[in-house]
């Protein structure tokens, strides 16, 4: 079965360009032109993406992403943004969006950020399975997405997980936020580094016995994060 998207924009020129590009790629699409009407959509409907225009009728996409978030919808969200806005782009994130574009661009460019995305969350059966790692009571189960703290399981997006994999397979090593950037987006985000910085945020809510005295995840001043065992 394919893989199935939600696209929403109000704007029904872009929602045709979109679905005629990501239908050739082998998704099958749904629309939604309203705030509203996406939210109850992908509620109620299990989508494998979404596809969010910021500005909306009714709702605005930063609210929908909100919205989601809040009931523990956990589907990658996609957002398109009109606005070069760098405060935009990291409220965006800061809501729960796993990645944004800002309009005017190629469908293709759409096409490839979804690809990426959803690259991720397809996990082929492996002879070798990755192992769990614990780091003191922080259990990580890589082939779940899923995650624990003292047995209790912790919601993540599918990009918060990946950067708290990536850290824990590199305990101990400090890491740039160019290096993140790379390893766990997989493309040049044009030097947008404050993308880690809100999901080592996010990750530090989740994790953290107290987020002003970290303990599991070290900002090293001037260098990066680093992921260490607490002592």
């Amino acid at each position: 079965m394919n893989q199935k998207i939600l696209i929403v924009d109000d704007e029904e020129s872009i929602v045709t360009l979109l679905k005629y590009n990501i239908d050739q790629a082998g998704y099958e699409t749904e629309v939604a032109y309203t705030g509203s009407e996406a939210l109850e959509k992908a509620s109620t409907t299990t989508y494998d993406m979404i596809v969010l225009d910021v500005m909306l009728p009714e709702m605005d996409g930063m609210e929908v992403c909100k919205q989601l978030r809040q009931k523990q919808v956990q589907t990658p969200i996609l957002m398109l943004t009109a606005k070069d806005d760098e405060f935009d782009k990291v409220l965006g994130l800061e809501l729960g969006a796993d990645d944004y574009l800002t309009k005017p661009f190629s469908p293709r460019e759409v096409v490839a950020r979804i690809k990426a995305i959803l690259r991720r969350m397809v996990r082929e059966p492996a002879e070798d399975t990755p192992p769990t790692i614990q780091i003191a009571d922080l259990t990580i189960y890589p082939e779940q997405y899923e995650a624990t703290i003292k047995d209790e399981p912790l919601v993540f997006t599918p990009k918060e997980f990946e950067l708290l994999y990536y850290l824990a397979q590199n305990i101990g090593r400090v890491l740039s936020r160019d290096q993140l950037l790379s390893a766990v987006w997989n493309y040049d985000f044009a030097g947008d580094t404050r993308i880690v910085d809100v999901h080592v945020s996010h990750l530090r809510e989740k994790i953290e016995p107290d987020t002003k005295k970290p303990v599991y995840i070290k900002t090293i001043r001037g260098l990066g994060y680093k992921m260490e065992v607490p002592k």
